[in-house]
């Protein structure tokens, strides 16, 4: 049993990228994009950026700490302690 997508997969395979922007009614550019992606990584899922990541705002963080506060779990001083009582 073939499924929808081994139909379309089947009918664009030799396709040039002129035919199947047309076909699926989307830019030559996003065709040729996804087609060099698979290409060169083998997927075309995205991929995190390259560089550094930016700063956290201030807001970012206040959640932050706020986040860890709540959480917080025990420090292994206090549990030496509740040991010994």
């Amino acid at each position: 049993m073939q499924t929808a997508s081994t139909n379309t997969c089947e009918r664009l395979c030799n396709k040039s990228i002129r035919d199947i922007s047309w076909l699926l009614n989307i830019p030559r550019s996003t065709v040729s994009g996804i087609i060099t992606k698979w290409k060169q990584l083998g997927t075309t899922a995205t991929q995190p950026p390259s560089g550094r990541p930016r700063h956290m705002t201030e807001r970012g963080q206040r959640m932050l700490k706020r986040t860890v506060r709540r959480s917080r779990q025990l420090s292994a001083e206090s549990i030496a302690k509740d040991l010994q009582n």
